[in-house]
C-alpha cells in the first residue's frame, strides 16, 4: 500500500499539472490529505462513486503520461548515475590525496562535485 501511495504522489508531482482542477482537487483530498471517497463526496455533494470515478480517471492521465513519457523511470536512473558519479569522484579525491597530492587533480574533482550539486537541483 504505502508503494502505491509513493507511486500515485511521484506521478502527481511529475504530471499533476496535467489534470483538471477537479481530479486534482479530489487527488490532493484523497492520496495527500488521506480523505476517504465517502468523506470527499460528503464535502462535494456527489456519489462515493462519483468521486472514485474522478480519481481513477486521474489516475488513468498519469499513469498514461509516465507509460508514454518515462520521465520517472528516467528521474530514477539519473539519480542511480549521480550517485556512481559521487562514488568515483570521492575514490579519485582519495586516491589523490593517499599518493599525488596534485593540486589539478584536486581542482578538477571539486568542480565535478559543483556540477554534481547542479545537476542534483534541476
Amino acid at each position: 500500500m504505502k508503494n502505491q501511495a509513493y507511486r500515485m504522489a511521484l506521478l502527481y508531482d511529475f504530471y499533476g499539472d496535467m489534470l483538471t482542477d477537479r481530479q486534482k482537487e479530489f487527488y490532493d483530498l484523497y492520496y495527500n490529505e488521506d480523505l476517504s471517497l465517502a468523506e470527499i463526496a460528503e464535502n462535494y455533494g456527489i456519489t462515493r462513486q462519483g468521486v472514485r470515478d474522478v480519481i481513477v480517471r486521474a489516475e488513468a492521465v498519469l499513469t498514461e503520461l509516465e507509460d508514454k513519457t518515462g520521465i520517472i523511470k528516467r528521474f530514477h536512473k539519473m539519480q542511480g548515475q549521480f550517485t556512481q558519479i559521487q562514488e568515483a569522484v570521492d575514490a579519485i579525491a582519495k586516491r589523490n590525496d593517499q599518493n599525488w597530492q596534485d593540486d589539478e587533480v584536486e581542482v578538477q574533482c571539486g568542480r565535478i562535485r559543483d556540477l554534481l550539486a547542479q545537476l542534483k537541483q534541476e
